[in-house]
């Protein structure tokens, strides 16, 4: 099978294309980017003859045809504002199709493509990185045991770094577009915006991760499992992480920037020149991104040293018992679930086992199946189930 990358030049996208090139089921993975010296350097760390590279820029829709041909499924690591534009083009292309997430608003936009995916006989699974993803499938294995879900609540916990470091883990548009832009939680019934970095709560992650300070972001989980599981009863659903895996003081920094209206998306004029605010904070910011290679692991050898754990805790009841499931999903050294949950929808996608349409992830994963394959990459789920008398 074949498998394309787009972005796979990228932190989380270099991550995919390292676990589908060590995957017996793919024989061939492609990375689409712009970015060649650091496709180069992605291909080169990974060592295998299965990973190849094409130049790509998605603004050339010839070229992001040509890239898609033949391609069983595409891995859309690129940032969420160019979801809509690859899904159309796998259509035309005839492409399976995954992603990161769409930070709730454009998810629920995509969804809105599932017949068309249907009718042209292909399947897409929607938000599929660590989280959203992970927490979705996770609220799939509860609700499946449960006669009727109350809440569904996800926690996701980072190893801090030091209080010095002002680093960027990920796409840092995503990382201002959740520390600037309302967080939405579903409350008895209705999708309701909050403030962004709102509703504080010091949640005990398994460790080496402990004690974190967690608040409300905006994310893709929301978007979906009150739909999916409206049917038993959902009254609430949320997603809080702490501080996006930075550092307190860095968040901060970039608060203050945003109430400065640096991160307003209306051009100022500056010396007889147009200039957004937000394009240039993204622009000096991502000077503060971590080296491809921080990312991976080369061959033989352990992969970064960093922590993390999805936790989602579902309460409903079972034979009129409250009962509440804990599952928490924790990497230690292990690859990071963000580039390896997509990678595993990918070859699933390949292999007839999503049905035809845009799905999200708690639809159509098979919980069980699903975190087995997390396991291969030291990626561990524990489930902890606790009942009332």
């Amino acid at each position: 099978m074949k498998i394309v990358v787009l972005g796979g030049a990228g932190k989380m996208g270099c991550v995919a294309v390292q676990d589908l090139a060590a995957d017996p089921r793919v024989k061939e993975v492609v990375i689409a980017d712009r970015e060649l010296d650091q496709a180069r350097t992605v291909a080169e760390t990974i060592g295998s003859s299965k990973v190849s590279i094409q130049p790509v820029d998605l603004n050339d829709r010839d070229a992001l045809l040509g890239v898609l041909q033949d391609a069983g499924a595409c891995l859309n690591a690129t940032v969420y504002y160019f979801n809509l534009q690859v899904m159309e083009a796998c259509l035309e292309a005839g492409a399976c199709y995954t992603d990161m997430g769409g930070l709730f608003h454009l998810t629920r936009k995509q969804l809105e493509l599932s017949d068309r995916f249907a009718e042209a006989g292909l399947s897409a699974v929607l938000g599929m990185g660590s989280a959203p993803g992970v927490p979705n499938v996770q609220a799939r294995y509860a609700a499946d045991r449960l006669d009727t879900v109350e809440s569904i609540r996800i926690y996701d916990g980072i190893k801090p770094p030091p209080p010095d470091d002002l680093r960027f883990a990920y796409a840092v548009p995503t990382i201002v577009d959740e520390l600037t832009m309302s967080p939405m939680v579903f409350r008895e019934g209705e999708f309701l915006a909050c403030e962004p970095l709102s509703e504080f709560e010091d949640y005990w992650f398994t460790p080496p991760l402990g004690l974190l300070p967690t608040h409300l972001s905006l994310h893709s989980e929301v978007a979906t499992l009150p739909v999916t599981f409206g049917d038993k009863g959902l009254k609430e659903c949320f997603f809080k992480i702490n501080y996006w895996g930075m550092a307190k003081q860095t968040v901060e920094k970039i608060r203050v920037l945003a109430d400065f209206g640096f991160a307003g998306r209306e051009g100022v004029e500056v010396a007889g020149q147009q200039v957004v605010p937000r394009d240039l904070m993204v622009r000096l910011m991502s000077q503060y991104v971590p080296p491809i290679t921080d990312f991976l692991a080369p061959a033989k050898s352990r992969p970064p040293d960093w922590a993390k754990e999805i936790v989602t805790e579902v309460r409903g009841t079972k034979d009129g018992k409250g009962t509440t499931y804990r599952l928490g999903t924790l990497t230690c050294k292990g690859a990071l679930p963000t580039g390896v949950a997509p990678a595993r929808a990918a070859i699933w996608l390949v292999e007839g086992r999503i049905p035809p349409g845009v799905h999200p992830p708690e639809a159509v994963l098979d919980p069980e199946a699903f975190f087995k394959e997390l396991e291969q990459r030291e990626i561990y789920t524990q489930v902890s189930v606790t009942e009332l008398l």
